[in-house]
């Protein structure tokens, strides 16, 4: 096939023709970047969907009728499934498997519906250009998404590909690296990959001033951290430091144990009940990318203290609640697991929650109080799981010498919803 376009085409007799839908990866060189399969799938297409980007870039094979995505932007693809049968073709940016509505498509259309033409993604052609092992560059979507999501990505030595939203982008990555002790980062701007307007500018993170940038960009980053820059330890039981609290939090020994009681698996949902600081459900998603929580919290400056911390530990789809238990659990989507902090000993609460968990799921409930304590006892007694007893003592000034303090002792009940 030459570079340029032919319009001979013919459509593609891929699968034996029971695919109704293509969906085509194109890049900034348009057409001419395309193989032969792309270029049958569109001219052969009823209807084209697409950005006006990609449709314009893809205009000399189009002979159907060409679609604009509404906006807002229609999660449901409702105009794409009211065409299921037609020749219907769909215009991604690159890979449209990666971060794409390919995603977002087959959240709805089986895959035997489908044939798919990717190309390069912008993570792939910045790579190329920098040189980079894609596997060990931590790859980040920030379109649409809020840049706090680097933030556990931020360790000495790492490389990150992050693909922004816009223009705008690039200036509030390079003032969050530099807030948070980042600052001497290689931040490397790379501008509409794949096209002729590509272009690449470099600069330490501190130093940023860029002008006129184009809204289609991948900021590539080099982290260097400084002395006392915020790295988040890949880690259960954060440094107590590190959240902002008004001393309603789990203490860091105690989280760990929490955490690994709760034991965070895939895809999973967190009930943090009596939330505080929200220091359980952020550490629970942090734990992997897919796993979410919902923090329950009756006093609202604590819910705002929450929400502000989830955003300071790159987690900002940490669900914030503010109401009392048990009221508050109406509406919510059933957990995996449940770790109860806070007002376990109000009547209901307890049961309230083991009735609401997933069979399967986990509960971990810590008491520090007699009356909280005396709950978990008889509940144990009455349904089993195990008990801990957490006892920390910490190093402290005694006068001129330094002797054990102890900390609260912490009563744990742990326990798994039969099937």
């Amino acid at each position: 096939m030459t570079s340029e376009y032919s319009g001979t085409a013919k459509a593609s007799t891929e699968k034996n023709e029971k695919p109704w839908l293509s969906v085509v990866g194109i890049g900034e060189d348009g057409l001419k970047g395309l193989g032969e399969n792309a270029l049958r799938a569109i001219e052969a297409a009823e209807v084209v969907f697409g950005g006006k980007r990609h449709l314009e870039l893809a205009a000399p094979a189009i002979r159907g009728e060409a679609r604009a995505w509404p906006v807002p932007f229609d999660v449901e693809m409702s105009d794409v499934l009211a065409l299921r049968g037609r020749r219907v073709c769909v215009l991604a940016s690159g890979d449209p498997f990666f971060y794409g509505v390919g995603v977002t498509l087959l959240r709805r259309i089986l895959a035997e519906e489908t044939v798919c033409y990717p190309s390069p993604s912008a993570f792939s052609l910045a790579a190329a250009r920098l040189g980079w092992a894609l596997q060990s560059a931590e790859c980040v979507s920030l379109h649409g998404r809020p840049i706090d999501l680097l933030r556990p990505h931020l360790h000495h030595g790492a490389r990150i590909i992050a693909l922004t939203s816009d223009e705008r982008d690039p200036a509030l990555i390079a003032r969050l690296l530099s807030e948070s002790g980042f600052g001497r980062s290689e931040f490397v701007l790379l501008e509409a990959l794949g096209g002729d307007r590509e272009e690449r500018r470099q600069v330490r993170a501190a130093d940023f001033g860029f002008k006129d940038i184009d809204p289609l960009n991948v900021v590539a980053i080099e982290v260097v951290a400084d002395e006392g820059a915020r790295v988040l330890p890949f880690t259960h039981g954060l440094d107590d430091g590190l959240f902002e609290h008004d001393g309603q939090i789990t203490k860091r020994e105690i989280r760990a144990v929490t955490l690994s009681s709760l034991a965070p698996r895939r895809g999973e949902l967190l009930w943090d009940i009596g939330a505080g600081s929200g220091s359980i459900g952020i550490e629970w998603m942090l734990s992997h990318p897919s796993l979410r929580a919902i923090a329950i919290e009756q006093h609202p400056e604590r819910a705002e203290r929450i929400a502000r911390n989830a955003d300071a530990f790159g987690v900002p789809g940490l669900e914030v609640m503010i109401g009392r238990a048990p009221a508050a659990f109406e509406g919510l989507s059933p957990p995996d697991a449940i770790f109860i902090g806070g007002g376990g000993s109000e009547t209901g609460v307890l049961d309230a929650a083991m009735d609401a968990l997933k069979p399967g799921g986990r509960l971990v409930a810590n008491a520090v109080t007699l009356e909280m304590e005396a709950v978990l006892l008889a509940t144990h007694a009455k349904f089993g799981g195990s008990m801990i007893r957490l006892e920390v003592s910490r190093a402290a000034a005694v006068g001129s010498m330094s002797g054990w303090r102890p900390a609260m002792p912490v009563t744990q009940w742990n326990w798994v919803k039969p099937w």
